[in-house]
């Protein structure tokens, strides 16, 4: 008698294909939020095992904040076209000029400008579905999520109305301006998503190992120095060998000393780190609740 066992990555893998497929079934709008970091380059390949050999039935959507690593938009821009999908790409500068996200003065992190960025675009091609890449291991806000994440006509999270998920049964239904975010990497671990990178052999941005860069340190983190963010008055500016960990934009990412160099000397750090994934994320440091505060706002 053969008996059949699925690892711990192999059953991830079949449980996001699976809310992937689910999405395709119920949805009529849907797309893909791809940045062109760790998450989402998994959520691609679990999208080309979910469909294909017929094309991923989606459009990718990314909002560019304008402040992005120049690694991360050529990588976005090449990984779509190999895969011949529509990349959708709004820039927070345009949303600015017509008005439609607005600045605070001396606001100079456009983490927050995303928001109404992204929503407008929703409206603009009448999104139903967003599938994105956020896992509850991340930060406390994402670990309340559910797969299916409800978002009402305002594009606001409310995490007191969201909708029971019995065993693989999801409630997809939404009335006209509502909308769902889908995470199909909900129950994968940082060290999952990089075991599954080194198993399937998968690109990933140059930023994400060890190279020269010059950085202060700002707020108990290392920070690239670039002309977005100059090194202020007395700041002693550093050549170091670093890393990132997790990536927002410029302004907000902070760099991790590392020479790992590969997927797996990646791997070994991740499994002797003592710091979570996200404490490099200035933009996670205005209060205890930035996150589900953004979340309620719309934020991805």
């Amino acid at each position: 008698m053969s008996s059949f066992h699925l690892d711990h990555l192999q059953y991830l893998e079949t449980e996001s294909i699976h809310v992937m497929r689910e999405v395709a079934a119920e949805f009529e709008r849907p797309a893909l939020l791809f940045s062109g970091g760790k998450d989402s380059i998994c959520l691609l390949r679990l999208a080309e095992k979910a469909f294909r050999p017929s094309d991923i039935p989606m459009p990718f959507l990314n909002v560019d904040t304008g402040h992005h690593f120049p690694e991360l938009n050529e990588f976005r821009d090449h990984r779509a076209g190999e895969l011949g999908a529509k990349l959708i790409v709004r820039k927070v500068e345009e949303a600015i000029a017509a008005g439609v996200a607005v600045p605070n003065p001396g606001e100079v992190s456009r983490n927050r400008l995303q928001i109404p960025t992204l929503l407008a675009a929703v409206e603009e091609f009448r999104f139903d579905c967003l599938i994105g890449g956020a896992r509850r291991d991340e930060e406390k806000a994402r670990a309340k999520e559910r797969f299916f994440s409800f978002r009402d006509a305002f594009g606001q999270w409310d995490p007191k109305n969201q909708r029971p998920e019995i065993w693989n049964l999801y409630n997809a239904r939404v009335n006209p301006g509502e909308h769902m975010r889908v995470f199909p990497l909900s129950n994968w671990t940082e060290m999952d998503v990089w075991e599954y990178i080194k198993r399937e052999r998968l690109a990933v941005p140059t930023i994400y190992f060890s190279h020269e860069r010059d950085c202060v340190r700002r707020g108990g983190q290392w920070l690239p120095v670039t002309t977005l963010m100059p090194p202020k008055p007395k700041e002693e500016v550093k050549r170091l060998v670093v890393r990132v960990r997790t990536i927002g934009d410029i302004i907000s990412t902070g760099m991790v000393e590392s020479p790992a160099d590969s997927v797996e000397d990646i791997i070994a750090e991740i499994a002797a780190a003592r710091v979570t994934e996200r404490g490099s994320r200035a933009d996670d440091r205005a209060s205890e609740a930035a996150m589900e505060d953004r979340k309620k706002q719309g934020y991805f």
